[in-house]
């Protein structure tokens, strides 16, 4: 019986063994890759400021709509073209708020290709609005912010109702 123990406690040994080595060799290699220096502040700003040789060039970056009635159209398309030497990839477009909508192009724009950016505004509120689309892309100018203007006039709503006749008398009244 005192075999059968003493068996047993070594092969506990040989596993503690075992793990105390798979142990060691993890913990060495992680002390490996932490030797590695952190960039620093003026590496990351470097690697996000990186120029590409594309640039986004608009027909007009402002666009007024003038007076308009509420529920008229609200949307224009804002005209670029790719002025650079390699292709131009708009990343996102971003409406200052949740009025203004951008449509914009997933695919590449070519070196001298030309492409639309299309913005919606919920003519549904109405008076005086300006509202922004920044542009975020690959070009040297990574941010570019186009705007419409305008002023929406509320519609007077027309009676929908029956005009209402007027009575021979009352119904109680007998003639």
């Amino acid at each position: 019986m005192a075999r059968f123990l003493i068996i047993g406690f070594v092969k506990f040994l040989n596993m503690k063994i075992k793990i105390l080595i798979v142990g060691l060799a993890l913990a060495s290699f992680n002390s490996f890759a932490q030797d590695k220096k952190a960039p620093t502040v003026g590496e990351v700003k470097a690697a996000a400021t990186k120029t590409s040789n594309a640039e986004i060039a608009f027909v007009k970056d402002l666009h007024d709509f003038g007076t308009i009635n509420k529920g008229d159209n609200g949307t224009f398309d804002f005209t670029f073209k790719n002025t650079g030497k390699e292709p131009l990839i708009i990343e996102k477009a971003q409406g200052s708020c949740g009025c203004t909508v951008p449509e914009w192009p997933k695919e590449p724009i070519a070196p001298g290709a030309s492409s639309k950016i299309k913005v919606t505004y919920d003519t549904k509120r109405v008076g005086a609005f300006t509202k922004t689309v920044t542009i975020t892309s690959n070009a040297q100018t990574a941010n570019k912010i186009i705007t419409i203007k305008g002023m929406v006039n509320d519609v007077p709503v027309e009676e929908t109702f029956p005009a209402k006749k007027p009575s021979a008398g009352s119904p109680l009244e007998m003639k």
